[in-house]
C-alpha cells in the first residue's frame, strides 16, 4: 500500500512536472527552460541529503550516472514535445511507452504479472495508435516529428526509471544526486555549444523552476516506491501522469478531446490500471 500511494505521488508530480516544463518551453527554446529547470531539481536533492541520506558506492556512481544521461535526454525530448503538442495527446504516449521498458525489466527479474498483466500490455500498445490518431482532418493531429520526439521522451524516461531502480537500495538520495548532477552538466554543455541558436527570448524562470522542483519530488517518490515494491507495478502507476498534464491543458489551454482519443485515453488508463492490480 505504501509504495502504491509513493506512486501515484510521484505521477502527480510529474504530470504536473510536464505541464509546466512544456509551458515554458513555448516560451523559450527548450535548452533554456531546463538549463533553469534541471540546477532547481538538483538543488531540491541536495536539501535532502542531510534529512534521508546518501551513499556514493560505485554502483551507486555508476546507475546514478546512467540515470543523469537518461534525464538530460528525456528533460529536453519531453518538454520539446509537449511545447510542440498537443499535449493531450503527446502526454499519454510518452507514458506508455515510459511503462513498457521497466515492466520488460521487472519480468526478467523475476516479477510476475499475471493474467491482468497480460491484456494490460497488448491494450497498452492499441491505446498508443488511438490517442495518436486523432479524429478526421477537424482535429489537432501530431506531427511526425513530434510523436517520433514522443517516443524517445519516453524511452528515455524509462531508461531513468530503470537506472534509479538498479541503484543499491541503501544509497539514500545518492542515485538522485549523482543522477542530476549529470544532467545539469549535460544540459549546460549543450546549451553552450548552442549558445547562438538559443534566440534572444528569455525563459519562464519561476514555471521552469517548478517543474524542475516538481521533477526531482516525483523522482524520489519513484525511488521509494520502487525500493518498496515490484518495479513493473510501480513504472505502470508512476506512467499515469498524463492525468494531471491532460487535465491541465484541457482547463488552461482549452485542448480538445476528440471521441477516438477519449477512447484512446480511456484505453491507456485501463491498461495501466490492469498492469498495476498485478
Amino acid at each position: 500500500m505504501i509504495a502504491l500511494l509513493l506512486a501515484l505521488g510521484s505521477s502527480l508530480a510529474y504530470g504536473c512536472a510536464d505541464f509546466l516544463g512544456g509551458l515554458g518551453a513555448r516560451k523559450a527554446h527548450v535548452l533554456r527552460t531546463v538549463m533553469i529547470a534541471a540546477p532547481a531539481s538538483l538543488t531540491v536533492e541536495l536539501l535532502l541529503w542531510p534529512f534521508l541520506g546518501a551513499s556514493f558506492a560505485p554502483a551507486t556512481l555508476a546507475w546514478g550516472a546512467a540515470s543523469g544521461v537518461a534525464s538530460a535526454a528525456a528533460f529536453a525530448l519531453l518538454y520539446r514535445t509537449l511545447a510542440i503538442g498537443p499535449m493531450n495527446i503527446l502526454s499519454p504516449v510518452t507514458a506508455l511507452v515510459s511503462a513498457m521498458l521497466p515492466v520488460g525489466v521487472g519480468l526478467l527479474q523475476g516479477e510476475h504479472l499475471g493474467v491482468a498483466g497480460l491484456i494490460g500490455l497488448p491494450l497498452a500498445l492499441a491505446a498508443v495508435v488511438l490517442v495518436s490518431a486523432g479524429h478526421g482532418a477537424s482535429s489537432t493531429r501530431p506531427s511526425r516529428t513530434a510523436l517520433l520526439m514522443a517516443l524517445g521522451a519516453g524511452a528515455a524516461i524509462a531508461l531513468q526509471l530503470v537506472f534509479l531502480h538498479q541503484a543499491p537500495a541503501d544509497s539514500g538520495v545518492g542515485p538522485l544526486i549523482i543522477g542530476r548532477a549529470i544532467s545539469s552538466a549535460v544540459i549546460l554543455a549543450a546549451a553552450g555549444l548552442m549558445y547562438r541558436r538559443l534566440g534572444s527570448e528569455k525563459p519562464a524562470y519561476a514555471m521552469s523552476a517548478t517543474a524542475g522542483v516538481l521533477d526531482s519530488v516525483a523522482n524520489l517518490l519513484f525511488l521509494l516506491a520502487a525500493r518498496s515494491g515490484d518495479l513493473a507495478v510501480v513504472a505502470v502507476i508512476t506512467a499515469l501522469y498524463p492525468a494531471g498534464t491532460v487535465l491541465l491543458a484541457r482547463s488552461v489551454l482549452a485542448e480538445r478531446i476528440h471521441r477516438g482519443q477519449l477512447i484512446g485515453l480511456g484505453t491507456a488508463a485501463v491498461a495501466v490500471s490492469l498492469l498495476a492490480l498485478t
